[in-house]
C-alpha cells in the first residue's frame, strides 16, 4: 500500500490503467448517522467509513443526480466515484463493500435496482477481468454504458482505461445510452 503521503496528482499515470474504482449510488435517506444529512453530508459518510476499514481513498469524484432507471419514478439518485487502494484482496474488499452497505441500513431484498440508501459497486480492481467466480463480475458488466457511473469516473480519471473495451472513460462517457440525464451537482 502507498504511503498517505504522496500528492494524488502524481499518480494519475497509475491510476488511469491500474485504478480500483468503487461507485457510490443512493436514492433514499440513510439511517446513519441521521436521517437528516445531505446528499454531500451522507457521502462524506460514507468514504469516511470506507476509510476506517482501510480503503485509502485516492480520489473523489463530484457528485451527480439522475432520474432513477429503470423506473424514473423511483426518487432521484446521486452517485459519485471513489478511486482507493488497498492491500485486501478483491473477496475481501466485495466482503467490505457489502458490509458497510449493511451498516448504512441497506437491506438486499432480490430486487433488481430498487430504490437503496447505499450502493457501493466495484467498477474495476486494477486490470483485473472476472466472469462470475465468487459471484464477482469485473469490470462491472454495465457501467460502461452508464452515465451516471462515467461521468463521475471522467470527473477523477478521464483517461482510465476500461479493461475489457479498451476504451476510455471520456469516450464511453460520450456513448452511454443509461441515465443521460446525468449532471454533476454545483452545490456537493
Amino acid at each position: 500500500m502507498q504511503s498517505k503521503n504522496k500528492d494524488v496528482r502524481s499518480k494519475t499515470a497509475d491510476v488511469n490503467t491500474d485504478a480500483i474504482i468503487v461507485a457510490y449510488g443512493s436514492n433514499l435517506p440513510a439511517p446513519f448517522p441521521s436521517e437528516h444529512l445531505s446528499a454531500s453530508q451522507a457521502f462524506a459518510t460514507v468514504v469516511k467509513a470506507l476509510r476506517d476499514r482501510g480503503l485509502f481513498v485516492t480520489n473523489i469524484s463530484r457528485l451527480w443526480r439522475s432520474r432513477a432507471w429503470p423506473d424514473p419514478n423511483d426518487p432521484p439518485y446521486v452517485n459519485a466515484v471513489i478511486a482507493v487502494e488497498t492491500d485486501m484482496q478483491l473477496v475481501e474488499l466485495m466482503k467490505s463493500l457489502h458490509e458497510t452497505e449493511r451498516e448504512a441500513g441497506r437491506i438486499r431484498d432480490g430486487r433488481a435496482n430498487a430504490p437503496r440508501v447505499l450502493d457501493l459497486d466495484l467498477i474495476a480492481y486494477g486490470r483485473q477481468v472476472m466472469d462470475g467466480g465468487d459471484g464477482i463480475l469485473l469490470p462491472h458488466p454495465r457501467a460502461a454504458e452508464r452515465a451516471f457511473v462515467m461521468g463521475p469516473i471522467c470527473d477523477i480519471l478521464p483517461q482510465w482505461l476500461h479493461p475489457v473495451l479498451n476504451e476510455t472513460a471520456e469516450n464511453l462517457y460520450k456513448k452511454c445510452v443509461v441515465g443521460t440525464d446525468a449532471y454533476p451537482l454545483k452545490d456537493a
